[in-house]
């Protein structure tokens, strides 16, 4: 490993790569700074006092890096990109169009991404339009402050949601500079640094309180199960299981074609993070509804009170038991429907059969298709168990010492997952530079 670390400056092409990465990070640190127009600092100031370091706010201002607490041009960070992704996905499982496109190879891929650009700058449109209404009405993600007063004109307004708007396409155009002229996914480092900007303010917040209550002995805990969390995640990353394949043997004229075996990798984690993703947007909905939405009615009422007090809606980050059972229940049940979606067994077992192979000991067709099913539904089962746990963890460890933070388990995962995805690219590639140094 580390001769990974000092090889890869040694190669020019990579070197340049690895600077213009970090180049593009340093553009997207410094654009989180800048608060957009229409801001009344002092008010900003007080907010940054004022606001709270876990719940919903504090999951939000995570993932943008910060940028949501300076309410800064972005503030919406790449999460609505990663959501257009994700919905374009579910949408080539049902629409047959999407699929043709899929099918198509480099200029069907092309298409879709032009598709999801577009519905990026909407959803961030009216992500846009929803954080400046609650920052100008107080709302409780706020902490009741009024960043806009009632008197700001609608031409600020109009100008500070088309400025996040543009924000947003700009960070995705950075991630795409990445992933073109860089190295590894744009979009997967873009919000890995978001979430390692905050870690220093993170485990000083966890700091300062376990020492203020006299038990600095929770803060070495902590940091010692934050540790065991990386070496659980990156050794799940790694678990698969292979299926082996035997391929028949054909003649063709004087040569024998055929006759080997490979296996099918399943990975234990096969869905990655976007089960958890789309748990926590889950989560998130109801807590954001009810900082948005006034209503009068006593039983909405009751709603709002309840979301408040165990779904983390009113931006104190105190969550609840509730919390943690229905966001483990909800990673469970979408880990099973996103591995459905990337790992068709009857479509698996068509093509090894097309290809003139077989599983040893079972037959082509239904029987394969159903051996695969059989698996791929036993090794999702711990594959999302431990997903459960991991998003569930930190929640459980704030309810019982009580202690306010930021921290989740989607972002361990993806900071661990893009790590991992980025160092395998960097060696692969240094692999790639060896052979041919072999052969020259």
């Amino acid at each position: 490993m580390l001769s990974i670390y000092r090889n890869m400056f040694r190669i020019p092409d990579l070197r340049n790569k690895i600077l213009f990465t970090l180049a593009m990070f340093g553009v997207y640190r410094f654009g989180a700074t800048i608060t957009v127009p229409g801001i009344d600092l002092d008010l900003l100031e007080t907010f940054q006092q004022q606001s709270e370091t876990g719940g919903v706010y504090g999951l939000l201002n995570l993932f943008s890096g910060g940028a949501l607490e300076t309410f800064s041009v972005f503030a919406l960070g790449i999460m609505p990109y990663i959501t257009a992704s994700i919905i374009m996905q579910l949408l080539a499982v049902v629409i047959p169009r999407l699929q043709a496109l899929q099918e198509e190879g480099e200029s069907g891929r092309k298409v879709i991404t032009q598709w999801t650009r577009y519905l990026t700058v909407i959803l961030a449109l009216l992500q846009s339009t929803t954080y400046t209404w609650m920052f100008r009405n107080g709302s409780g993600i706020t902490g009741g402050v009024v960043l806009l007063p009632g008197d700001t004109p609608i031409a600020t307004i109009v100008l500070i949601v088309i400025t996040m708007t543009a924000g947003t396409a700009f960070v995705m155009w950075l991630g795409e500079l990445i992933t073109e002229r860089g190295v590894g996914n744009g979009m997967s480092l873009l919000i890995f640094v978001s979430i390692i900007s905050q870690f220093p303010a993170q485990f000083g917040l966890l700091w300062s309180q376990t020492g203020a209550i006299g038990e600095i002995i929770a803060f070495v805990i902590l940091c010692v199960a934050f540790l065991l969390m990386i070496v659980a995640i990156i050794y799940v990353d790694q678990g698969q299981r292979r299926i082996p394949i035997q391929f028949a043997k054909r003649v063709r004229g004087r040569r024998v074609m055929g006759g080997q075996s490979t296996y099918i990798p399943i990975k234990v984690n096969t869905a990655g993070v976007i089960p958890v993703i789309f748990a926590t947007s889950v989560m998130l909905f109801p807590a954001l509804l009810v900082t948005s939405i006034p209503s009068n009615a006593a039983w909405v009422q009751s709603i709002y009170r309840w979301v408040n007090d165990n779904l983390g809606g009113s931006g104190t980050g105190q969550l609840s038991w509730w919390y943690a059972i229905i966001l483990f229940s909800l990673v469970v049940f979408f880990t099973y429907f996103y591995t459905a979606i990337q790992f068709d067994p009857e479509k698996q077992a068509e093509q090894i059969q097309r290809q003139g192979g077989f599983v040893p000991g079972v037959r082509p067709g239904r029987q394969t298709t159903e051996h695969l099913r059989g698996i791929l539904n036993r090794i999702t089962l711990p594959g999302s168990v431990f997903l459960g746990l991991i998003s569930v963890l930190p929640v459980i460890v704030g309810i019982i010492w009580g202690i306010q933070s930021s921290f989740s388990g989607i972002s361990m995962l993806i900071v661990v997952g893009v790590a991992l995805q980025t160092m395998k690219q960097i060696e692969s590639q240094l692999t790639m530079r060896n052979y041919e140094g072999i052969l020259n």
